[in-house]
C-alpha cells in the first residue's frame, strides 16, 4: 500500500489505516516498524501482515475508503505460511541452544549421583502478557521452591530487561517429579505452554556436551519463531486468512512473503522500544539474602553504639576518630542496602504507552498518554506487585473515563482525551496517581447500582457514594 506523496500527516494516516484494519482482525507485522511509522521515519510505502476472517475484497474496499492512499495490494499468504511451518520443522531442531559447558555437565552428573532429576523446561508466555519480567520472576520463584535452575535461555539479564519474545527455556535440577513441576507451572497465570523433558538418562549414560545440547535443541524446538508464527495460523486456519497488505511504488512481488511470517521476534520488539533504554548490568539476588544483609548491618549499628558508650564512659580519646569513621561507614552501608532494594518505576511504566495505544485503537478513542515521575524508586517487592493494579486503573480510565471524540467535541473538549500516570515521593512514601480528563464518576449511576445490590445510600455524601466503587465485587 502506498500513501499519496502529498500526504502531510503520514503518522495520522497510518493511525487511521491501523484503526480500520483492526476492526476486521489483527496486524502481526509491519514494515516499517511501528515506532518508525509513529515518528514518520519512512517514505510513503507500508507493508503489513494481517490475520482476519474477512475476505480480501472486504479488506481492499475498507482501505480504499481512506483518503490519501494511492495504491493497495492485498495478497492471501495462508498457504505460504503453512508451507513455511512444515519446512521449518527440521530446521527448528537446532534453533534452541542452552550452551551447556563442561562445568554445567559435571554439575548435572553430580546431581544425578545424589538422586536428583534433571529436566529441561520450556515455558511459553501468553502473547498478551504485558509484564513479562514479572511473569518470569514468578516462574523462577516457583521452580526454585523445588530445586535449582542451572541454565536459562534467554539469559537472566535479558529476562529482567524484557529483551526476549515470549519463550523461556531452562535446565532444572530437582528431587520433585515431572508431573508436580508441570502442575506447578500450569498454575501460573499468563502461561500458554509448558513442556518438561527428562534428560537424566542422557546425562547418566555419559552423554557429552554436544549430545546434551542437541537433546536440548530437539526437545525444546517448539520455541522457535517460525513454529510460533505458524501456530497462530494453524489455530485459525479453518476460518482465518493471513494476508499481506503492501503499499509500494514498485508493486513488490509475492515471493518476498515467504520469509515475512518467520520474523515474529521483530514484530514483538515493536512493543519494547523503551525497554533497552538505560539498561545497566545487574545480578539477581535473593530477597532473603538482602534481608539477612540488612539485619547484619543493623547489628553492626548496635555494636557501634555500644562502642561509643564505652569510649565515652572510659574517656578513651584515641577511639573517637576511629568510631567516627565506623559511624560514617555503617550509615553508608544502611543507605546502600536500602538503595539495593529499590528500583525505578520506569521498569513498570514503560510497558504502558503501547497498552494505551492499543486500547485507543480498540476503543476507537483518541487518547494522549503522559507519564511523569518514572524515576521515582520503590522497593522491588512492591514493583513486582504494582503492575497489575495499574493495568486495571489505566484500562478503566481509557474505557470508562475518556469519552468518545464526538461526545468530547459536543461538550466543548478537545477530541483527544488525556490520561496521566504520575508518581512522586512524599516523605517516606511514594504516591502513584492515574488521572484522566473524562467526565468523572457518575454518582447517580453508582447510587442506582448500590441500591440494586442492597446497599442503602440514604444520608451518604457524594464522596461516600463514589467510594463504593472500591467495595469488593462492586461494579457498575
Amino acid at each position: 500500500m502506498g500513501l499519496d506523496e502529498n500526504t502531510v500527516l503520514k503518522s495520522a494516516r497510518v493511525f487511521t489505516l491501523f484503526q480500520k484494519l483492526e476492526e476486521y482482525g489483527e496486524i502481526i507485522k509491519s514494515n516499517p516498524k511501528l515506532e518508525d511509522l509513529e515518528n514518520e521515519n519512512f517514505d510513503f510505502d507500508i507493508k503489513l501482515i494481517f490475520i482476519t476472517k474477512s475476505s480480501l475484497e472486504t479488506i481492499r474496499n475498507s482501505i480504499n475508503k481512506i483518503s490519501e492512499i494511492r495504491e493497495i495490494k492485498v495478497i492471501d499468504i495462508s498457504n505460504l505460511v503453512r508451507k513455511s511451518n512444515i519446512s521449518s520443522k527440521e530446521e527448528s531442531k537446532t534453533t534452541v541452544d542452552l550452551n551447556l559447558d563442561e562445568y554445567d555437565i559435571d554439575t548435572l552428573k553430580q546431581a544425578l549421583k545424589n538422586n536428583f532429576n534433571t529436566f529441561q523446561v520450556h515455558v511459553g508466555l501468553d502473547e498478551k502478557t504485558i509484564l513479562k519480567s514479572a511473569r518470569a520472576f514468578i516462574l523462577f520463584q516457583t521452580l526454585e521452591e523445588y530445586g535449582e535452575i542451572l541454565k536459562s535461555n534467554p539469559k537472566l539479564e535479558d529476562l529482567e530487561s524484557e529483551n526476549f519474545d515470549f519463550d523461556i527455556d531452562l535446565v532444572f535440577v530437582t528431587e520433585t517429579s515431572q508431573n508436580i513441576i508441570i502442575n506447578s507451572l500450569n498454575g501460573i497465570s499468563e502461561i500458554r505452554q509448558v513442556e518438561v523433558s527428562d534428560i537424566s538418562n542422557v546425562v547418566k549414560n555419559g552423554g557429552n556436551i554436544k549430545e546434551i545440547n542437541e537433546i536440548a535443541a530437539t526437545s525444546l524446538a517448539t520455541s522457535t519463531k517460525v513454529t510460533n508464527t505458524a501456530e497462530i495460523t494453524k489455530d485459525k486456519e479453518s476460518s482465518n486468512k493471513v494476508v499481506e497488505i503492501k503499499e509500494s511504488k514498485n508493486s513488490l512481488k509475492a515471493k518476498t512473503v515467504e520469509t515475512e511470517p518467520t520474523t515474529k521476534e521483530q514484530n514483538k520488539k515493536q512493543s519494547v522500544k523503551h525497554k533497552n533504554k538505560g539498561v545497566g548490568q545487574s545480578v539477581r539476588v535473593d530477597l532473603e539474602r538482602l534481608d539477612n544483609f540488612m539485619n547484619m548491618v543493623s547489628e553492626l549499628v548496635i555494636h557501634r553504639t555500644r562502642l561509643e558508650q564505652i569510649s565515652a564512659n572510659h574517656k578513651i580519646v584515641e577511639l573517637n576518630e576511629t568510631l567516627e569513621e565506623v559511624a560514617r561507614t555503617t550509615t553508608d552501608l544502611q543507605d546502600l542496602v536500602m538503595k539495593i532494594r529499590m528500583l525505578p518505576l520506569d521498569v513498570v511504566f514503560n510497558r504502558f504507552p503501547r497498552m494505551i495505544r492499543d486500547l485507543s485503537m480498540e476503543l476507537n478513542k483518541e487518547i494522549d498518554f503522559e507519564i511523569q515521575g518514572q524515576d521515582t524508586e520503590l522497593d522491588r517487592t512492591v514493583i513486582e506487585e504494582i503492575g497489575e493494579p495499574l493495568i486495571h486503573l489505566l484500562r478503566n480510565a481509557a474505557d470508562h473515563g475518556v469519552e468518545s471524540a464526538e461526545k468530547r467535541i459536543s461538550q466543548g473538549k478537545p477530541a483527544a482525551g488525556k490520561i496521566k500516570l504520575i508518581a512522586y515521593s512524599e516523605g517516606t512514601k511514594a504516591v502513584i496517581k492515574v488521572e484522566d480528563d473524562g467526565s468523572g464518576i457518575n454518582v447517580e449511576k453508582v447510587k442506582a447500582k448500590a441500591e440494586k445490590v442492597g446497599i442503602n445510600t440514604e444520608g451518604m455524601s457524594d464522596n461516600d457514594i463514589k467510594n463504593l466503587i472500591f467495595s469488593q465485587g462492586f461494579s457498575t
